[in-house]
């Protein structure tokens, strides 16, 4: 398991690029700009519950954060 403060780190950082998504997604008109930020919260979703169980100690989950922000 990485360490805590690393896991914490990154999971503030999810938090926020989820946030400013969905500020931006209050404000998308267009049906591809929403399909794309919905699909870049569930991907956050996704890392975030990969390191809730790393956090957890779930031994079943072992995370990438190969994860690119847009």
């Amino acid at each position: 398991m990485r360490n805590r403060r690393h896991t914490l780190l990154w999971m503030k950082d999810l938090i926020e690029h989820m946030s400013q998504c969905h500020d931006q997604l209050q404000w998308a008109e267009d049906d591809p700009t929403q399909s794309f930020l919905a699909d870049s919260l569930l991907g956050d979703l996704v890392e975030c519950q990969k390191l809730c169980q790393e956090l957890r100690g779930d031994s079943r989950s072992r995370p990438s954060r190969e994860m690119a922000f847009s």
